[in-house]
């Protein structure tokens, strides 16, 4: 699973369910959105590696890049209904697996044939939102968005002959297409002047109603150039419903404080594309059933400094917003059906000022670990960088003649 909501977030551990801003247009909750003035557009990318080990101390490495969000936010009508669209990932397969060993063949199976299977995942599912935030008041505001879910999740396995002409290669595919609809609702409270004077305290919170996604199971098979479709099942996948829950506080204008929480029972999720037992009947999705699923629960923190804080005429250096965080994550998968997964990471950043109001360059970092090696299972050790742009302008702006 993925999650972004702004690169601001991101460098503080990845929820910012709370965070009111200006300069972004946080995607986690949609009641964020009525507070905008500018225009915005945001993009950015994210490079990872990744070394993933088990128990006997093998281990591999595999990097990786990827979009990892592109946001268009305007306001209606300013600081009081917005708009705001997206596309990120929402999911993302992406492994690979090398097994080598050999084999007798021949009529009297004295003739040793050397091969090697290479297991790979690719693709993932993307989310496309689109919704709206109303400010009721100074201290309370609401949102709502439709939310499509689409994509293609494949897992190959590749067979491959070291000098055996007389045996084919072959590449066998598991794939499942799936789409769907669903709804997030999200409420934000802003008060003031809480623990001191000019203070800012918020609670944020948003819900993703569960998604019913519908598609097809398929298996191929390429065999010289000739791919051929085994067979095809069309069936259904329940996601669960997401709930989040943040706070943020800003003492003065140099510093921000945030902390967040989520909760997905994935225990709850269920799936018929269930596994046949032909050899050409696709496999089961997910593939070791919705018994591997497991409640999921993340809690992240993190600080936000402005050495100028809202002074616009401080240095460059003073201008720019240093960030870091950390999280923890109960995963949402239990291969074994008993041994629990944790992911945990910190996390740090640098929004650089431009020349251009409201436009700002963001580097972000992230080092941690997901896993464990006890019980034939495999931990991985991941960093990864990304960069964002997020341009913003006031548009439609009505001038006066004087």
């Amino acid at each position: 699973m993925t999650e972004f909501s702004s690169s601001q977030s991101q460098a503080l551990g990845g929820g910012g369910f709370a965070l009111r801003t200006l300069n972004y247009n946080p995607d986690g909750n949609p009641a964020l959105w009525s507070d905008q003035v500018f225009t915005r557009l945001s993009g950015g990318a994210v490079a990872q590696s990744v070394v993933t080990s088990d128990g006997s101390g093998d281990s591999g490495q595999l990097s990786s890049g990827n979009v990892q969000a592109v946001q268009f936010n305007f306001p209606l009508y300013e600081r009081k209904l917005g708009v705001g669209l997206s596309f990120q990932p929402y999911s993302q397969s992406n492994y690979s697996a090398v097994q080598r060993n050999q084999v007798n063949v021949g009529p009297q199976q004295n003739t040793e044939a050397a091969y090697q299977v290479n297991f790979e995942g690719s693709g993932g599912l993307h989310r496309l939102r689109g919704g709206l935030g109303y400010r009721i008041n100074e201290v309370l505001r609401v949102g709502a968005t439709a939310d499509l879910l689409f994509g293609v999740i494949e897992s190959q396995r590749r067979t491959t002959w070291e000098n055996a002409q007389t045996l084919r290669d072959v590449l066998v595919s598991d794939g499942v297409q799936l789409s769907g609809l669903t709804t997030t609702i999200g409420s934000h409270l802003a008060l003031a002047d809480v623990f001191a004077d000019d203070d800012a305290f918020s609670v944020g919170a948003a819900v993703t109603l569960p998604a019913s996604l519908s598609g097809d199971r398929f298996r191929t098979l390429d065999e010289d150039l000739a791919r051929d479709t085994l067979s095809s099942r069309r069936g259904n996948v329940t996601l669960p419903l997401q709930a989040r829950l943040g706070v943020s506080y800003q003492p003065n204008p140099t510093w921000t404080f945030v902390a967040d929480g989520s909760f997905d029972p994935w225990s709850t999720a269920s799936s018929d594309f269930s596994g046949g037992s032909a050899d050409t009947s696709p496999v089961r999705f997910p593939v070791g059933g919705t018994a591997t699923l497991a409640d999921r629960w993340r809690l992240s923190t993190g600080a936000e400094v402005v050495p100028a804080g809202d002074d616009q005429l401080a240095g460059y250096f003073a201008q720019i917003a240093y960030r870091f965080g950390g999280y923890v994550e109960h995963m949402y998968v239990r291969p074994d059906q008993q041994t629990d997964l944790y992911e945990s990471a910190v996390t740090a950043g640098v929004s650089l000022p431009t020349s251009l109001s409201g436009t700002r360059i963001d580097l972000n970092t992230r080092v941690g670990t997901r896993g464990t090696t006890s019980n034939s299972l495999v931990r991985d050790t991941f960093f990864g960088v990304s960069l964002h742009v997020n341009f913003g302008e006031r548009w439609f702006t009505r001038r006066k003649l004087r």
